[in-house]
C-alpha cells in the first residue's frame, strides 16, 4: 500500500495507532517502532508525500516560519477516529493539552533536529499531558495525530 496524505493512505497506520494504550505512551513508541520504522518503506513514501506537498505550497502553508501549518485531514470514521495536522517547526510552536493524547511522527529535514529532546521518529504523549512543542538543532517535519481530534490550546504565562 502506498502511503498518501488521506486516511486512506494511512490506513494501516491509523489502524494500529487505533489500538495503542497512550496512557503508556514508552510501550506505545515501541509498537510504533517495530510495526513502523522511520527508515521503512511505508514511512519513506509517507515522508516523500508530505516532502512534496510543502514544496508544492499544499503541506504546512499557514503560518510564517518558523512554525508552519496545515491539516491534513479532520476527525472522520474513516480516520479512525484522528485528526491530522502537518508542521514544519524550526522552533517552540504554541503550549498545548491532550485530553487524549498525541502521537508525533518527525521527520528531519536539515541538522540535527530533535523534538523535545527525542531524535527523529515516534514521540508519543498520554492523555491529559501538556507541553510546549519544541525543535531544537534544525527543522522537522512532523505529523501530528490526535485521537478524537481534541487538543486544547493553552496561554503561556510570562
Amino acid at each position: 500500500m502506498t502511503a498518501t496524505l488521506d486516511p486512506a493512505g494511512l490506513a494501516p497506520l491509523l489502524d494500529c495507532i487505533a489500538r495503542l494504550d497512550l496512557t503508556k505512551p514508552a510501550a506505545a513508541r515501541a509498537v510504533l517502532e517495530k510495526e513502523f520504522p522511520l527508515e521503512g518503506a511505508f514511512l519513506c513514501e509517507l515522508r516523500a508525500a508530505m516532502e512534496a506537498g510543502v514544496a508544492a505550497g499544499t503541506l504546512c502553508q499557514n503560518g510564517e516560519a518558523p512554525v508552519r501549518w496545515s491539516r491534513m485531514f479532520k476527525l472522520s470514521e474513516t480516520s479512525r477516529g484522528f485528526s491530522a495536522d502537518a508542521v514544519l517547526m524550526s522552533a517552540p510552536g504554541p503550549k498545548h493539552r491532550h485530553p487524549n493524547g498525541e502521537v508525533d511522527l518527525c521527520f528531519a529535514l536539515d541538522g540535527a533536529p530533535q523534538f523535545d529532546g527525542n531524535p527523529p521518529g515516534w514521540t508519543v504523549y498520554p492523555p491529559d499531558s501538556t507541553h510546549v512543542p519544541t525543535v531544537t538543532g534544525g527543522t522537522m517535519l512532523i505529523l501530528y495525530l490526535l485521537p478524537g481530534a481534541a487538543i486544547e490550546f493553552l496561554k503561556t504565562s510570562g
